[in-house]
């Protein structure tokens, strides 16, 4: 049987790092939610072994690619509990929509969405705190995926909050098209360049984990875009011009380069994406419409 499923991208409305902890990872905080941009991935629960397969050149489909990482994890946990499964293989074919190496955590939601369907066909045989654990041992978003819905992240981005009521929006995205390693810039972040008050994150978390609607807007933040910018300038000169085009705040997400406006309503976001689409007309493939996910 053949089972598609999608795979959404992310966005950081506000990525805070508050520290650098002694295994040489981050500490952050910071508001994620799933966006309406997504990978298509199709399952086949058959035969022996784990096969994976994706259309992008830039994917690989071997034992290195997270999807097949996130199979092979939870078979050989199911192995260890001495879990019966209904079946001992499965084939994955990934369809790419989501940019590759653009901070939207392409590769971890497709990890994310392999456990949890891989979880959902073999009868549930682990929890969601178990999958999340399995999730963090590969990659710091990909519990994150699992966990579903908006949240505020903090550690490494595995201690994860819900928030009840995040205000829906809809964005304009672009991929600068410039492939941004997080390791390095994470390596080279400085924390003299991070400046966000921490009175403006405790507002943040107090008023998002009560269910109380608010402006996200203006809580729009990444302390990473001036270690990235500085990295890439390109990715710098890409959100300027947006912003000179589109009359409203440019954020990075993640570690970049993928940049994102929010606006309040599709008409308004539809004349955004179209007004850049003819700024850049030979990079209209750069630039996506999309809405927040609360799913």
């Amino acid at each position: 049987m053949i089972y598609t499923r999608a795979s959404f991208a992310k966005i950081n409305l506000f990525l805070h790092i508050t520290g650098r902890r002694p295994d040489g990872f981050h500490d952050l905080f910071s508001l994620m939610t799933k966006i309406s941009l997504a990978d298509d991935i199709t399952f086949e629960f058959h035969g022996k072994g784990i096969q994976v397969t994706c259309d992008h050149p830039g994917v690989p489909g071997n034992e290195t690619n997270l999807a097949h990482r996130a199979a092979t994890l939870f078979f050989a946990a199911a192995r260890n509990r001495k879990k019966s499964l209904p079946l001992d293989g499965v084939v994955i074919h990934i369809q790419k929509k989501i940019p590759v190496g653009a901070g939207l955590g392409g590769g971890s939601s497709n990890a994310a969405t392999v456990l949890t369907q891989l979880n959902s066909w073999c009868g549930h045989p682990f929890s969601m705190a178990e999958l999340i654990k399995m999730g963090c041992s590969l990659g710091a978003d990909i519990p994150f995926f699992i966990f579903g819905g908006p949240a505020l992240a903090t550690g490494v981005g595995e201690i994860l909050e819900k928030v009840l009521d995040l205000d829906h929006k809809y964005l304009v995205l672009c991929d600068p098209g410039v492939h941004v390693p997080t390791v390095r810039v994470f390596k080279h972040h400085d924390f003299c360049l991070t400046s966000l008050p921490k009175y403006t994150i405790k507002s943040a978390s107090n008023v998002l984990t009560k269910g109380q609607t608010i402006d996200i807007r203006q809580y729009l933040y990444n302390d990473l875009e001036k270690t990235t910018f500085r990295l890439y300038p390109e990715i710098r000169s890409t959100k300027e011009e947006m912003e000179q085009q589109l009359q409203r705040p440019v954020t990075m997400s993640g570690s970049g380069g993928s940049l994102f406006a929010l606006f309040s309503g599709q008409t308004t976001a539809m004349q955004g994406y179209e007004k850049l689409c003819r700024r850049w007309p030979g990079k209209s493939k750069n630039f996506f419409l999309s809405a927040l996910h609360n799913g």
